[in-house]
């Protein structure tokens, strides 16, 4: 009798390779954390080099959110088709030629367009390793490391912009920034390369060319023993496509989670695109703005944290939808601060703590959902509309601000994401129900 190695990899523990695995994921999502937040750190030296206008850079600042919804939703359905491995690789690569093609842009479209290309390749990364890593976990441990896996944004972010924010404060030069994060994504290439075996779930899925021989190599690598065949494939099996999300057993819970990902993540990019320049217009310069952020992404990393171990005991929904809710009310304490650098500190990173609390907290959500065949493409549709509503964060801050609306009232604007994406959560079916 044949056994089913997904069932095995379920129930035991984690083993040394999962962990590499999860770990390198992490990492790789670090990058994606610094890689998208380097325009925020480099845009008050931009603002600055090139005369853009607030409107203008609300606009350049969206444009690798834009990108990021294109890959995540097309290189997310790749993903399910071609596996996981070599989507994860192909981004890889681009987000390195994004970043160092970035410190020879000449120009607000050249910019622009570089930002977009560079985009495409963080999304399809974001939506790739989240269903990598929920096939490599454990049962026990795969909410965790999922919310894990979407914390290394916040990492990357917290690590990378202390290095940026010192770049800028003994450089001066904004392109030192692009050329820090094209430098650690390049490093990155060969260990993806030698440590991230093709995911178990994708091979059964997908059943490529030699897949048994690569799944008991796989097996072999983590400990499990081989098996004779691949398990009997589903009667009716679901086809990795956009069509397959809104059929008659997904399509309410897309819809909600989609919404829901699109509101939250719309205010999560008003406090990670807009706190520099926020701050420089308060009085300070580009590296204290830039520690501002850095807290903000302190924030980031803790409620991420908290919300995966939570999730390990407790009913998440009630858990996203009340830290989506705390948000709204933490965005406007952020609003009153005024020019105090301390006050500025604290409130940014206690807003970022519930929002991205919210944030990460679908993830694991996500990943419960789908089954292997979607895995990838619902995540990557979810995420990837909701980042390209996200692009519109900036620019209609940006628009805001332009108009004249004090800094309380652009917060509170923005923060309504957070109340429209905790209805939606609590409208969410409970499990097993269509």
């Amino acid at each position: 009798m044949t056994n089913d190695p997904r069932a095995a990899i379920a129930a035991a523990p984690m083993h040394r390779l999962q962990i590499v695995v999860v770990a390198l994921c992490i990492a790789l999502n670090a990058l994606d954390g610094f890689d998208v937040l380097a325009i925020s750190f480099a845009a008050p030296g931009i603002a600055a080099e090139w005369g853009v206008d607030r409107a203008t850079l609300g606009i350049v600042l969206s444009m690798e959110l834009l990108g990021m919804a294109a890959g995540s939703v097309l290189i997310g359905n790749v993903a399910d088709r071609i596996g996981r491995r070599p989507t994860i690789l192909g981004c890889l690569m681009v987000m390195t030629a994004g970043m160092f093609a970035a410190t020879v842009a000449s120009g607000v479209e050249m910019l622009s367009a570089i930002r977009f290309l560079t985009g495409i390749g963080i999304g399809g990364m974001l939506s790739s390793t989240s269903a990598m890593v929920a096939e490599f976990s454990n049962d026990k441990r795969r909410g965790l490391n999922v919310a894990l896996n979407i914390a290394g944004y916040s990492t990357g972010a917290i690590l990378g912009g202390l290095v940026a924010s010192a770049l800028l404060a003994s450089t001066g030069d904004w392109r030192s920034v692009f050329m820090l994060g094209g430098v650690a994504s390049a490093a990155m290439i060969p260990l993806a390369v030698l440590f991230l075996p093709e995911s178990i779930e994708s091979l059964i899925a997908r059943r490529p060319v030699r897949a048994l021989e690569t799944v008991n190599r796989t097996l072999a690598r983590m400990g499990h023993a081989a098996v004779a065949a691949l398990p009997a494939l589903p009667e009716i099996r679901v086809k990795p496509s956009i069509a397959s999300l809104f059929s008659r057993d997904y399509a309410r819970v897309t819809v909600l989670l989609t919404v829901a990902y699109f509101a939250q993540i719309l205010f999560f990019y008003y406090i990670q695109k807009w706190i520099p320049k926020i701050v420089v217009d308060l009085g300070f310069d580009a590296a204290q703005a830039g520690r501002v952020l850095v807290w903000a992404n302190v924030g980031n990393l803790t409620g991420a944290v908290l919300i995966g171990l939570a999730s390990q005991r407790f009913n998440l929904r009630p858990l996203v939808g009340g830290a989506m809710l705390v948000g709204f009310v933490a965005i406007g304490a952020f609003g009153l601060a005024g020019a105090d650098l301390v006050r500025l500190s604290v409130t940014a990173a206690i807003a970022a703590f519930f929002i991205n609390a919210g944030v990460v907290g679908l993830y694991p959500i996500l990943a419960q959902t789908y089954p292997a065949a979607l895995r990838a493409s619902g995540t990557g549709f979810v995420i990837g509309m909701g980042r390209g509503g996200s692009a519109l964060g900036p620019v209609v801050a940006g628009a805001l601000f332009a108009s004249g609306s004090s800094l309380l009232a652009v917060s509170l604007t923005m923060g309504l994401g957070g109340l429209i994406a905790a209805a939606m959560v609590f409208l969410l079916p409970r499990p097993g129900k269509a």
